[in-house]
């Protein structure tokens, strides 16, 4: 019998895909651009205001700051393209007493209503309650939907004991994965390669790498079975490697 094919890496546009543009960051330009290119999901931060509107932003939204609506960027996904939403908020923690009541649940409910798939919505975020409390509504309503607790988080500004704790437990992330009932592992490159690959892969859960921008790094986590997706601040040229990697197990078939 020969060996089930290994499948390919998908894609996401890391903030939309905006590369070195800073100001396009989790942009409408920049979005239409990876999906014209064809990604396999595109990357965005999301913020909810004080009004409880959600919005497009990687930090906490300035007053007067023109954001890029929620449900603007949902819409212009088109009917292929999938969400990579990635929040930047949590909840209060006596909403989390109930799964139905954290914010990231209504803005889940809006991803799924517009795009009318759950396979097409994946969410990612560093807060465990809020992976639990989506995963818990999840599993409520009978949808299948992969949500991802990120790790490898910057820890400038932390003490050395809260800066070694982090870290230790991002490469040893049984009790975090375990506790926010993940389905997706989310890490760093870096963290990735260390121990977190080999520790998703020992327990079946798909692995999600980011953020690889380089040539070098690109080609090698985009190997068949390297990871399940991996995200990129530069689509096309992530594009190109895939595809390279693909001709060459084409040719050598």
């Amino acid at each position: 019998m020969q060996p089930a094919p290994t499948p390919e890496v998908l894609i996401s546009a890391h903030r939309c895909g905006a590369g070195d543009d800073r100001h396009g960051e989790n942009g409408l330009q920049a979005l239409q651009h990876s999906v014209d290119l064809g990604v396999d999901f595109v990357e965005f931060d999301v913020q909810r205001m004080l009004t409880g509107e959600f919005v497009i932003s990687h930090d906490i939204p300035h007053e007067g700051r023109e954001l890029l609506a929620y449900e603007d960027l949902l819409h212009a996904l088109g009917d292929r393209i999938g969400a990579h939403i990635d929040f930047k908020f949590d909840s209060p923690d006596y909403l989390y007493d109930d799964f139905n009541l954290p914010y990231e649940i209504d803005a889940v409910r809006t991803a799924i209503e517009i795009l009318k798939d759950p396979g097409r919505v994946l969410v990612t975020t560093n807060h465990v309650h809020s992976v639990r409390a989506v995963r818990d509504w999840a599993d409520a309503e009978g949808l299948d939907l992969k949500v991802g607790l990120s790790l490898g988080r910057l820890t400038r500004g932390m003490a050395w004991h809260e800066r070694l704790s982090t870290r230790y437990n991002e490469l040893f992330p049984s009790r975090m994965i375990e506790e926010s009932r993940a389905n997706v592992v989310v890490v760093h490159h870096s963290l990735a390669t260390l121990n977190v690959q080999r520790w998703a892969r020992s327990r079946g859960l798909p692995l999600l790498v980011w953020t690889v921008d380089d040539a070098p790094h690109l080609r090698w986590w985009l190997r068949d079975g390297m990871a399940w997706l991996l995200t990129s601040n530069h689509p096309a040229l992530a594009l190109d490697t895939r595809d390279r990697i693909r001709r060459r197990r084409t040719s050598a078939a």
